[in-house]
């Protein structure tokens, strides 16, 4: 009987290092997509992951929180949506996939933001205050995507390369022209300006977001629309 156990339990590791050298192989053969989105599978995290859970999360098909770590649960609610649109139910998320959740290809390329005598901690919160004053009752993607909206205009020529000089262009944003960007930012905010600071960027690339409710610019609504996030359009 002991005998049996020890060799149960070597199987048992064997089995488990072929897993482990499985997930290497896969980490070495799934690099970033075309798009430039990474491909994500079992033990995948990050930015990317937490959009992938946002949007199947919205749609019904994830229950789990949004970590940005991908586990059974995102693993399952990637088949049942793959299964459910016509494609290879094999939990990878890959270009087909990504292209049925909704998302652009070819991101532009992250460049850092100037950040020249500022602060992180002031930065977040100049971040946040605008979030907040921009996205308040809208959902948690949504404030992340008008964080990020700010971050990618410091990268784009057309704009001002610090995220005090976005925020202070005038004119830009509502909430300074009326004074919301004073109020104290919720914590939801301050998460929010943090995700968008670390990388998330649920617009891929935008650098305008507006209410179609609330305007009838000519100029923002000649713009390219890339996404709708809660009330808010996205575009390039």
């Amino acid at each position: 009987m002991k005998a049996k156990l020890i060799k149960a339990k070597r199987e048992l590791l064997a089995v488990l290092a072929t897993l482990v050298l499985l997930a290497f192989i896969t980490s070495a053969a799934l690099p970033r997509t075309a798009s430039g989105m990474d491909t994500l599978y079992w033990g995948s995290s990050g930015s990317d992951v937490k959009t992938c859970q946002w949007k199947l999360s919205q749609w019904g098909y994830y229950k789990g929180s949004i970590d940005g770590v991908f586990g059974a649960d995102t693993a399952q609610a990637v088949r049942d949506f793959q299964q459910r649109n016509g494609l290879v139910a094999d939990g990878v998320v890959g270009p087909s996939t990504w292209t049925a959740l909704g998302y652009p290809s070819a991101p532009p390329q992250a460049t850092p933001v100037s950040t020249a005598g500022v602060s992180q901690s002031d930065n977040t919160e100049l971040l946040a205050r605008l979030i907040s004053g921009e996205a308040r009752g809208e959902p948690y993607l949504g404030q992340v995507a008008v964080g990020a909206v700010l971050l990618n205009r410091t990268r784009s020529p057309l704009f001002p390369n610090s995220i005090a000089g976005v925020v202070y262009q005038p004119g830009a944003f509502e909430s300074v022209s009326n004074g919301q960007i004073n109020q104290e930012p919720s914590a939801e905010s301050r998460r929010a300006a943090s995700d968008a600071l670390s990388g998330w960027d649920p617009t891929y690339g935008c650098i305008y977001f507006f209410n179609p409710a609330k305007t009838s610019n000519a100029f923002i609504w000649s713009r390219k629309m890339v996404t709708q996030i809660g009330k808010h359009l996205f575009g390039t």
